[in-house]
């Protein structure tokens, strides 16, 4: 039973990993299935068994790539004790990670327009959302902040950095545009402290 388990386990994880490579180097829309098994060395019965459809393999990579940037930035914020610091940190390596070729194209361009707007939603709260709601409520409980909606703010950030994720990945200097990113959030969260 075990060696059954972990042989479907493998085949879930290499569909995925040859699905996040379709999705990320040629876009939702021209990524063959065909292609995606083929390079696996798997059948169409084993993707469709798993996922049942284009969408869903679509889905669970997506998934995939929010939980993988959700716990780096929740690790790159614990490498300061200063939760100003650290709420810093957790927006950079957020916005890092966004802009990673391996990320954007499945996380903030094909991810809304394939999964529609609430489910891309659901799943950010889920993840990067949750770390930084999670984050700012401990600073407002702890008086670091002034006394805003937790929510408010949350949701303020995110789609401040998902919108420049987008456009830090469009700018031919990513490295500078990062820089700016992170330079104007630092300002704008200063106005929040208390």
């Amino acid at each position: 039973m075990r060696k059954n388990k972990m042989e479907t386990d493998a085949t879930v994880q290499k569909l995925l990993s040859t699905a996040r490579k379709h999705f990320t180097e040629k876009g939702y829309a021209n990524t063959a299935l065909e292609d995606i098994v083929t390079e696996a060395n798997l059948t169409r019965g084993a993707l469709y068994h798993h996922f049942k459809h284009k969408k869903g393999l679509f889905l669970h990579t997506f998934e995939l790539v929010q939980k993988e940037i959700g716990e780096r930035v929740e690790k790159e914020a614990l490498k300061s004790e200063d939760p100003w610091q650290q709420l810093l940190l957790g927006c950079q390596a957020f916005l890092s990670a966004a802009v990673e070729e391996q990320n954007l194209q499945i996380l903030l361009i094909d991810g809304p327009a394939v999964l529609g707007w609430d489910v891309f939603r659901l799943i950010d709260e889920q993840n990067s959302m949750r770390h930084l709601r999670e984050q700012l409520q401990d600073m407002k409980n702890q008086g670091y902040l002034k006394p805003l909606s937790v929510d408010a703010i949350t949701h303020c950030l995110s789609g401040a950095m998902n919108e420049a994720a987008l456009w830090i990945a469009d700018n031919t200097d990513k490295e500078n545009s990062l820089a700016d990113t992170i330079a104007t959030i630092t300002n704008l969260l200063e106005g929040l402290k208390n």
